[in-house]
């Protein structure tokens, strides 16, 4: 059975780089979002078991939705692809939850390295 994955950023270039930086083999269903409310959505409609996540999105920004999530102590896990380099925000990304840091441009090696970690792949 697939695993629900998530790609939540504004940017549709963002969003592909993400997804040909996904391992050629695993076995996921995407759905792609442009907002944090749609994020949101995509998690309480079970789209989400892994949730790809920018911090700089309209609506509802990466803090936000990660805030949400801690707070109702989801199962989502959340891997945080950001161009933000300012240590305050990966530090509040850390307490809030979410996995992984990783920083644009992403690379693939980047990204299979944190689903190892994990243990998704």
């Amino acid at each position: 059975m697939p695993i629900p994955v998530t790609i939540a950023d504004d940017s549709m270039m963002s969003r592909k780089v993400v997804r040909r930086a996904l391992p050629a083999d695993w076995d996921i269903e995407i759905t792609e979002v442009t907002n944090g409310k749609e994020a949101l959505e995509a998690v309480e409609a079970g789209k989400a078991d892994v949730l790809f996540l920018d911090l700089t999105m309209p609506e509802l920004d990466g803090f936000g939705v990660l805030s949400y999530l801690n707070e109702h102590k989801t199962k989502t896990i959340v891997i945080v692809i950001s161009a933000d380099i300012q240590p305050e925000a990966k530090k509040l990304v850390d307490k809030l939850g979410a996995f992984r840091f990783l920083h644009k441009p992403l690379n693939s090696e980047q990204l299979s390295q944190a689903l190892t970690d994990v243990g998704l792949i």
